[in-house]
């Protein structure tokens, strides 16, 4: 049974490794010359970028990337952070802490006012995450589309599974409304901040239980990663490598189509069978790539999501505050349109990043796709928004300026370009309260043996997200060869 995967992000590569392992027979086509996606890296000259994701999640023991590696006999080394980043926000900075009540403390430190009803808050939300947590282990499907998928569901839930039912449908707003945290706009814009980069939205829509993960999902443990998450996506191409599996990058399909079997065709004009098809992209794509999708995936495809702007600075360390924290949000009144940033610098001791007295950092907006429509609209944005951008770094490192040894700037097109997103859309769906959990988009595409994968797919965007539905990818093609 030969699987064919296409793209070879992390989601992609994490189907095609265990279906590997398993002894099947796959091919990963990658059209780009580099593995991970939105997680994989560009080198300038001596210097080294992680793309755009690099605050690593689930390599603690018993995390979803910690259960890939161990099954496929892998490592990837990482450093645990137990501060986790610097957060930013209009007249106040808070540190982001992993342990939960040394965590609670700093913030009900913030908000004196308002301390008991945040503590209430937090209490809720963190049993709320520690039930949620209970189910990713047996890592169900959602939304079940067969009976196998609505056993397996049932085969797991527990009497403390219901409780979680009344909150299936509500915001987080509802619940801030519950503890009566709803006029505490500085609180929520703090909250804010985390959602809009892990969620793609905000309080106001985010799913509570999604949101109670993601606000959660830190004090699990969070990682740097040398060099940077890439070393995830080379780590699941080289045990593909090991256990036979066959490896092709600058190979981009360009058709997708079912005779007797799946024949894909790439933009070299060779042709690719196969029984399985994994597709690992952007929803968006698929239908200039293949006739009768339908359904809600069809209809998902129209939609747009949010695009990035992304500068990538190397950076002279002699410039550089001693104190300066690995990972950074700066948010000012709005969470878009620069308003927002996640800043990550490389560690001063990564040389697989920057040679000795350098150091090199992302820092990205989201903005919407409507800016960045005509190439003179588009040209006029790039360099607003890039002004806007090094002013707000500005406001917490006024001689940030100084440091700056090269910039280059990733906006829209160039992500359309090296990723293949159409228009630059990245991040995924919003998740709001509609669309995650059982509104979400399902691993199967409706099509039969055509199987999906990515941030657009269950559970959403972040490796995390995109390494869960690999797993779905690949439990559907050989249910019961693996267990995680």
């Amino acid at each position: 049974m030969h699987t064919l995967i296409i793209g070879g992000g992390i989601g992609g590569l994490t189907a095609a490794a265990l279906l590997a392992k398993t002894r099947h027979d796959v091919t990963v086509v990658e059209a780009s010359t580099e593995w991970g996606g939105c997680a994989g890296k560009f080198q300038r000259r001596d210097t080294l970028f992680p793309v755009g994701a690099t605050l690593g999640m689930g390599f603690e023991q018993g995390g979803l990337h910690d259960r890939v590696l161990r099954l496929l006999g892998k490592q990837v080394p990482v450093r645990l952070l137990d501060d986790v980043m610097t957060l930013h926000f209009p007249g106040q900075t808070m540190t982001y802490f992993r342990d939960r009540r040394k965590h609670l403390d700093s913030i009900c430190g913030h908000f004196p006012d308002a301390a008991d009803r945040i503590r209430s808050f937090y209490d809720e939300l963190w049993k709320t995450a520690a039930v949620i947590r209970t189910l990713m282990k047996p890592l169900p499907a959602l939304p079940p589309k067969t009976t196998r998928e609505w056993a397996y569901l049932a085969a797991f839930l527990r009497p403390p599974h219901m409780k979680l039912a009344p909150f299936a449908r509500l915001t987080l707003f509802d619940r801030l409304q519950a503890h009566g945290l709803e006029q505490e706009t500085a609180f929520i814009q703090l909250l804010d901040g985390q959602l809009i980069d892990s969620m793609q939205t905000t309080s106001c829509d985010v799913s509570y239980l999604m949101a109670a993960t993601a606000l959660d999902i830190y004090h699990e443990g969070a990682y740097y990663v040398d060099g940077g998450l890439y070393r995830a996506a080379e780590t699941l191409a080289e045990s593909i490598r090991e256990n036979g599996g066959t490896l092709k990058k600058n190979r981009r399909i360009v058709s997708i189509k079912k005779d007797r079997c799946w024949v894909a065709k790439d933009h070299r004009g060779n042709e690719y069978r196969a029984e399985h098809i994994v597709f690992n992209g952007a929803i968006q794509l698929l239908p200039s790539l293949i006739e009768g999708l339908s359904g809600r995936h069809r209809k998902m495809a129209d939609v747009p999501t949010w695009v990035t702007h992304t500068l990538y600075f190397t950076l002279d360390d002699a410039h550089i505050p001693a104190s300066f924290p690995l990972f950074q949000q700066i948010s000012a009144h709005s969470m878009s349109e620069g308003g927002h940033l996640f800043m990550s610098i490389s560690a001063k001791d990564d040389r697989l990043r920057a040679a000795a007295g350098k150091r090199t950092m992302t820092v990205s907006t989201h903005s919407a796709p409507e800016h960045w429509q005509s190439k003179e609209q588009y040209d006029a944005y790039k360099t607003e928004l890039t002004e806007k951008m090094l002013s707000l770094i500005e406001t917490v490192y006024p001689d940030f300026r100084q440091a700056i040894l090269a910039m280059e700037t990733g906006a829209p097109k160039a992500w359309e370009r090296y990723t293949l997103r159409p228009n630059g859309f990245v991040g995924g769906f919003p998740q709001t309260a509609h669309h995650a959990l059982f509104g979400s988009l399902s691993h199967r595409s409706g099509l039969p043996n055509l199987w999906l994968c990515g941030d657009s797919i269950f559970p959403g965007g972040g490796t995390i997200g995109a390494t869960a539905s690999g797993i779905h990818c690949a439990r559907s093609i050989a249910p019961g060869l693996f267990s995680l």
